[in-house]
């Protein structure tokens, strides 16, 4: 009993400190999105929206942290990630679009979640809304809005990616965790970029999400600009100062990428979408068609995430095996 009670002090001594400490870290004060938000302890019933934002989340070993994760099933595989137990530890709430209700059903005290990630005026899903109901929201820096227009993106996407895990690890007292991770990825990124290839070898590389009339794809300010350029390709879109956009196919057309990147999700098979753009004629003289040049990674290695430095790496390794 003696020893039963030692191990006993020993713990609730040790749940003390660690209150205090909790407590000693707060309130800390986070830029999001170009507004300062202060929070006074860390939230412990989040909701995330989206496959990207959910494994930033347990990335940084926050899963006790939250109420679920709202994504469809169709974005790709979640059990060959490291973090593949947060999937096993946390309710999926919904598979169709995150709205109100099921924020409050979930009792919520914070949203993660982007615009165009879950955030939608029109839906009359916005943070302004939720704050109205006693929620607070994150949200992803990614979707940051841009000045008054609808155009999203404010910094590079690997910033953008670094920016959330550390600011998520102040408002959730993991600091040394966000700031390992960034290194990590840092590294990794730097690795990739090592092997790369360089000068007039760089491909020109189209990303290709989706769209038949019109391609969606990406700009500056999306993920595959900078998981593209890093890993050693020259994005034929890295002008348009947006995120995921469309464009028109004679702008495809007269860049002339010697590469398509195929975002793989949703109910149009990355196969199907290569079947398209081979028997699509005004693509026909398009190098990358030509060539039958194409290299396929899942929606959740191109959005934010933390996929994002092992998608560098393996089209680094795709685009020297593509080039010539």
């Amino acid at each position: 009993m003696a020893v039963l009670s030692g191990c006993g002090a020993t713990v609730e001594k040790s749940e003390r400190d660690r209150d205090a400490g909790a407590r000693g870290h707060y309130p800390v004060t986070v830029e999001n999105c170009g507004e300062r938000r202060t929070f006074t302890k860390a939230p412990e019933r989040v909701v995330t929206n989206d496959v990207g934002i959910t494994e930033i989340m347990f990335a940084l070993g926050l899963e006790e942290r939250m109420a679920g994760f709202v994504m469809p099933d169709n974005k790709g595989s979640v059990h060959q990630v490291p973090w593949k137990d947060g999937y096993e530890r946390t309710t999926w709430l919904s598979k169709k679009r995150i709205n109100k209700e099921l924020v409050l059903d979930a009792r919520a005290d914070l949203v993660f979640a982007g615009w165009n990630y879950g955030f939608d005026e029109g839906e009359g899903f916005t943070p302004a809304k939720l704050k109205e109901l006693g929620v607070d929201s994150y949200v992803l820096s990614e979707s940051c809005r841009s000045g008054r227009t609808k155009a999203r993106g404010v910094m590079p996407p690997l910033e953008a990616l670094y920016t959330d895990l550390l600011n998520l690890g102040k408002v959730f007292d993991v600091e040394e965790r966000a700031k390992e991770l960034v290194a990590t990825f840092r590294k990794e990124v730097a690795d990739a970029e090592a092997t790369a290839l360089r000068g007039a070898d760089r491909p020109r590389v189209f990303l290709y999400d989706d769209g038949r009339d019109k391609p969606f794809t990406s700009g500056a300010y999306a993920g595959p600009h900078d998981i593209i350029t890093r890993a050693g390709g020259d994005h034929v879109m890295k002008d348009l100062k947006d995120s995921w956009t469309a464009v028109g196919w004679e702008t495809v057309v007269e860049r002339d990428p010697e590469v398509i990147v195929i975002n793989n999700y949703g109910n149009v098979s990355a196969e199907e979408k290569k079947r398209y753009l081979l028997s699509y004629a005004p693509l026909a003289q398009v190098s990358a068609i030509k060539n039958e040049r194409f290299v396929v990674l899942d929606y959740v290695d191109l959005v934010e995430s933390p996929r994002n430095p092992s998608a560098i790496s393996r089209l680094a390794k795709e685009l020297r095996r593509a080039t010539p």
